[in-house]
């Protein structure tokens, strides 16, 4: 069966991963700009990161080089509404113009609304806490709609919301570093809220036809066997294995509009009629297999010392992804988009000046083999984006996690493409053909 022609190959990023340009051109300061202080490896900052803020047309002849037909990033809400009630119209005119330089390039631009740098002025409001963020958010929605939907069709809401709250939030160890555990439920309800308004918002506004989802995380329990009863374990601790962090807790009530038992007293019915609105894919970003997140061999016994890991120290286990896209597809019905799914690796530029990261080649080989075993079993599958474009700001690991397919030298900011990005060339160039 193979791959569908018009298949969305791609690669991914985040706006503070990679732009710099923290404080130029009228923006305002997010929550990882002025929180992050004492927080992040060696002191790093988001200051400068890729500078792909100034460098984003040499950025785009690189995905051309390599082939990609379509490019997920993400919009900086402190870029585009530094003030409350504050539309920077320079920051708007970036985002103009990149949409502009990927359409040019044949490229299909992919917006992510929100990937988890929240502006200050709304982090004082009380950020997630604060009930009006969903308002707030559907009149930012409307701002980058307006501007950018006569070229941009695929939009996603919200990325990550499972980890941007439990880190966040609940465990401190995110941007803005809190520890309220007993408000899960009351984020959780305005960050659903949020994405519903949005949903709304994209569809009444938009000037082409728009294709919406989410990018939630979205693992998948790898079954002990290939029996019925273990596959069915697997279907069920996927779903609600996790509680709060798991798949049922967010997807269900948006794609399903059916609540979790922990949701029933902070959701209402008439908060379940803005948070379930039609979705035209399932995206979901998925790394490793959620019974392989644990380090502790008493909790999964497949565990053991030395199997193979990235250099974030995550289990590689390529059967995740067919499993993630084969329930998820089972359970929502949806078209699947990988919006992200990538390796860590210590990378460097060797004497003869490339970047030879033969692991990442095979990670990619493997995952991407399993992706196909599931398109083949006929699970609708319409993209995938490798997570990411370029080695970037990991959030508190500063720059010492290398996911791209193209080397940065943080000190200079050359870009190199790797060997794994010229391997991905390949495979777009064959549409998976060559795996």
């Amino acid at each position: 069966m193979g791959f569908p022609k018009d298949f969305l190959w791609g690669s991914a990023s985040a706006a503070f991963q990679i732009e710099g340009a923290y404080n130029e051109d009228g923006k305002g300061l997010g929550i990882w700009d002025a929180l992050s202080e004492g927080h992040i490896r060696l002191g790093a900052t988001g200051n400068v990161a890729c500078d792909h803020y100034h460098r984003y047309k040499e950025d785009v002849a690189i995905m051309k080089e390599l082939g990609l037909k379509s490019y997920r990033f993400s919009i900086s809400w402190p870029r585009v509404i530094p003030k409350e009630g504050v539309i920077n119209e320079k920051g708007l005119a970036f985002y103009k113009d990149l949409v502009k330089e990927l359409t040019e390039a044949g490229i299909e631009p992919m917006v992510t609304l929100f990937h988890w740098n929240l502006p200050m002025w709304m982090h004082e409001k009380g950020g997630w806490l604060n009930p009006q963020v969903a308002d707030y958010f559907a009149e930012y929605a409307k701002v980058v709609v307006t501007a950018l939907s006569d070229k941009v069709k695929y939009w996603m809401t919200i990325n990550e919301p499972q980890l941007f709250a439990g880190a966040g939030y609940v465990d401190g160890g995110h941007a803005p570093f809190l520890k309220m555990p007993a408000m899960f439920g009351k984020i959780t309800r305005n960050i659903m809220l949020a994405h519903g308004k949005a949903v709304k918002v994209i569809r009444e506004n938009a000037l082409l036809t728009p294709m919406v989802g989410m990018a939630p995380t979205g693992s998948a329990v790898i079954p002990k066997s290939d029996s019925a009863e273990d596959l069915e374990q697997a279907r069920f601790e996927t779903y609600e294995g996790d509680g709060p962090n798991g798949n049922a807790w967010w997807a269900d009530p948006i794609c399903l509009g059916i609540l979790p038992e922990g949701l029933k007293k902070e959701i209402s019915a008439e908060d379940l009629k803005i948070i379930h609105q039609p979705l035209d894919f399932y995206g979901f970003n998925i790394y490793t297999a959620q019974n392989f997140w644990t380090q502790d061999p008493k909790q999964n016994p497949a565990l053991y010392d030395g199997m193979p890991r990235t250099g974030f120290d995550w289990a590689i286990k390529p059967e995740s992804i067919y499993y993630a896209a084969k329930f998820h597809y089972e359970r929502y019905g949806l078209p699947i988009i990988i919006t992200e799914n990538g390796m860590s690796n210590p990378d460097f530029v060797m004497l003869d000046g490339k970047v030879h990261d033969p692991q990442r080649i095979d990670y990619i080989h493997r995952y991407l083999l399993q992706l196909k075993r599931a398109v083949d079993e006929g699970v609708k599958v319409i993209g995938y984006q490798y997570w990411s474009i370029l080695d970037n700001m990991e959030w508190t690991e500063g720059y010492e996690r290398r996911f791209g397919l193209v080397h940065v030298d943080y000190q200079t900011l050359k870009r190199t493409i790797k060997d794994s990005g010229y391997f991905y060339a390949e495979v777009i160039k064959t549409n998976g053909e060559n795996l």
